[in-house]
């Protein structure tokens, strides 16, 4: 049996809906508690109260940082090394000019061998990836911190001269990145402060449609053939046929023309290993609503990147990069020259 039979042999035993997406997929091979627990703290603020994020931040950022004018926000996958992603991304960052934050999600099974305190956030499964909230200490969206991330720093009274922020995510970070980047809420204060945002989509499984249309064989798109025996493929995380969390909820308020017209106009650059092709790679989400989208990971980028061109040509402001054989790994995909582009502005990318 394939390890995509395997996990929806699970899922079916199990009960579980598909459209549960990314959370289904992670439970399916429940990655071991993390190795390392980031030492910085940042607040987050929700309606019920407040709970610290885990942070690795490459520079004191509690006093003003006047020479950095550029933030590079790295988003860890399902296996929350923040740890590792940070270190990379700081081997990569060109100069002391450049601030390298990496958030890590906790989950619950992260608590206990690292006595972590009980005012740092931690979630119940992977949907942080997905909007969820925080099991404890209260439940703020983990969309929620990424609004607390960006808008600290906005803050011209710490970083008076920072001119670009850039949010990448790889794999379950990518899922983050792509739909955060659909319905997150900071944007506009960033923007309004006089600093550029870019979005670095960083090899997800999957992404979020705004209609109920997916690739078809012969290269255009249509609605799903498969719906019938995949009704949630246009349910969240995948669509907008239900399902999403409270802080998506709330975002979706504006009609999906409006978030649809919004997203097409960000700054964002899809980013993808062009060897990352494994139909049967073991964090792949092999679900039907996956499955509809592509093969792989590659192809659901490139299917995705087209359904944007083919509906938002006129307003987009996207691209499509790969970086030449690299797999599913993130040192060498955001260490390629295009990845270097994306997160740095670097020279040397020839596109996808």
């Amino acid at each position: 049996m394939t390890l995509g039979r395997y996990r929806r042999a699970i899922f079916a035993a199990a009960g579980i809906a598909i459209g549960l997406g990314f959370v289904a997929t992670a439970l399916a091979f429940d990655t071991p508690p993390v190795g390392t627990v980031v030492d910085g703290r940042l607040p987050v603020k929700g309606a019920a109260g407040e709970g610290l994020l885990p942070v690795a931040v490459s520079q004191d950022w509690s006093r003003p940082l006047p020479t950095v004018i550029r933030a590079v926000i790295v988003v860890h996958g399902a296996h929350r090394n923040a740890a590792s992603l940070f270190r990379n991304a700081t081997r990569l960052a060109p100069d002391g000019n450049t601030l390298i934050i990496a958030p890590q999600f906790l989950v619950e099974r992260d608590i206990a061998p690292h006595s972590v305190p009980d005012d740092v956030l931690r979630w119940g499964h992977d949907n942080w990836a997905t909007g969820g909230d925080a099991t404890g200490p209260v439940a703020v969206s983990s969309y929620d911190a990424i609004d607390a991330l960006l808008l600290s720093l906005a803050d011209r009274s710490r970083l008076p001269n920072l001119k670009t922020i850039v949010l990448a995510g790889f794999s379950g970070g990518g899922w983050l990145t792509q739909r955060y980047a659909a319905f997150g809420r900071a944007a506009d204060t960033v923007t309004r402060n006089g600093i550029a945002l870019r979005y670095v989509v960083g090899s997800p499984a999957s992404y979020f449609y705004f209609s109920d249309e997916r690739p078809r064989a012969t290269g255009g798109f249509g609605p799903f053939d498969g719906a019938a025996t995949c009704p949630d493929y246009n349910r969240w995380p995948y669509g907008f046929g239900g399902g999403a969390p409270r802080y998506v909820q709330a975002a979706a308020s504006a009609g999906p023309a409006v978030i649809e017209h919004r997203y097409a106009a960000l700054v964002l650059v899809y980013l993808v290993g062009a060897a990352d092709n494994d139909p049967h790679h073991w964090e792949l989400d092999t679900s039907c609503a996956g499955e509809a989208q592509g093969t792989n990971r590659y192809a659901r980028a490139a299917n995705f990147f087209r359904y944007m061109r083919t509906r938002d040509a006129a307003i987009l402001r996207q691209r499509f990069w790969s970086a030449p054989g690299a797999g599913h790994e993130p040192s060498a995909v955001f260490g390629s020259p295009c990845g270097r582009a994306a997160l740095f502005d670097a020279s040397g990318c020839s596109g996808g």
